[in-house]
């Protein structure tokens, strides 16, 4: 289904069942998306541990994917991934960088 490799934006879920984590690594890395993502399990060493496979910017353990930290930047990888905002690193990715000078004074020139 579209709605099980596509992000939706929506109040919508897709279930896929997985044999074992490495399984469920697997599928959720089968997408070209990559903005957030969370582990629920009983077991926080494990939970981290798969945490750290999947290819999305932000992964919570146990918690919603809407939690947000102003202090983080945010933005998503793969074909999530538009720039970024919140801090320093949200402002450096929207911005170029250039150097402009200007002469106040006639300039003197060594010919």
């Amino acid at each position: 289904m579209d709605l099980c490799r596509d992000e939706s934006f929506g109040p919508i879920v897709a279930i896929i069942r997985a044999r074992d984590a490495d399984h469920a690594v697997e599928l959720t890395n089968n997408s070209q998306y990559g903005l957030a993502s969370t582990v629920f399990t009983c077991d926080i060493d494990q939970g981290l541990s798969i945490a750290r496979r999947i290819n999305a910017e932000i992964c919570q353990i146990n918690g919603p994917t809407v939690h947000d930290e102003p202090q983080m930047p945010f933005g998503g990888v793969g074909a999530s991934s538009h720039g970024r905002f919140g801090r320093r690193q949200g402002i450096e990715s929207f911005a170029e960088k250039r150097w402009i000078t200007i002469e106040t004074q006639p300039g003197h020139f060594p010919i």
